[in-house]
């Protein structure tokens, strides 16, 4: 199931989308080979029309309600908006992930940080990064972790050599981290030699 900031978005987008299709769609009509096949009743703009003119502006601007209205709206798209990037930037990952032991905590920093060395210490990779977020699914109420591991192989070092040792490591994580399930997303690259360069 989506997240909600991921339905929030794709309603947003497909609501701007649909207005743009309409509007582009009445304006498209104005041709006078598109207005001859539509059927009676059709409302067709005249040619050259606009979705709004000055003059319907003008009139719009000579009613009370339409500079509030527009303000309002203004301004609460300009708060929605900010406050979209500010829960993007703000880390609310929280510093400590419950388990199944009472009373028991597991630091997220600690565990990023030795899955980062374990992987690291795997023969042919060279480098890795990693990340834990936390997401709940709705429909259970229980919490999957996504690991992200982001590892640089060494040049000589195929992917399947290094497979199964990171399998291994998301399926010890997830025993490590019960009750959580663990849904693990793996990028792989490999490291390049830089050319000298002569000067």
């Amino acid at each position: 199931m989506a997240a909600p900031s991921t339905t929030a978005n794709r309603t947003i987008l497909a609501t701007a989308g649909l207005i743009l299709l309409l509007g582009g769609t009445w304006l498209a009509t104005a041709r006078a080979a598109l207005a001859e096949r539509l059927p009676e009743g059709w409302p067709v703009p005249p040619p050259h029309a606009t979705l709004l003119d000055r003059e319907a502006l003008a009139d719009l601007r000579t009613h009370g309600w339409w500079t509030p209205a527009v303000t309002a709206a203004a301004v609460l798209a300009t708060v929605l908006l900010v406050g979209g990037l500010m829960s993007r930037l703000q880390a609310r990952r929280p510093s400590r992930l419950p388990l199944a032991a009472a009373g028991g905590f597991l630091s997220r920093s600690a565990l990023e940080e030795a899955l980062t060395e374990r992987a690291a210490s795997i023969d042919g990779i060279g480098r890795c990064r990693t990340r834990i977020r936390t997401r709940t699914r709705i429909r259970t109420r229980r919490q999957r972790l996504h690991l992200d591991l982001r590892v640089w192989l060494d040049p000589d070092t195929t992917p399947d050599n290094v497979i199964e040792p990171l399998t291994a490591l998301a399926a010890e994580a997830e025993a490590t981290t019960a009750p959580y399930e663990i849904a693990t997303r793996l990028r792989m690259s490999h490291i390049t030699h830089r050319m000298p360069h002569v000067r």
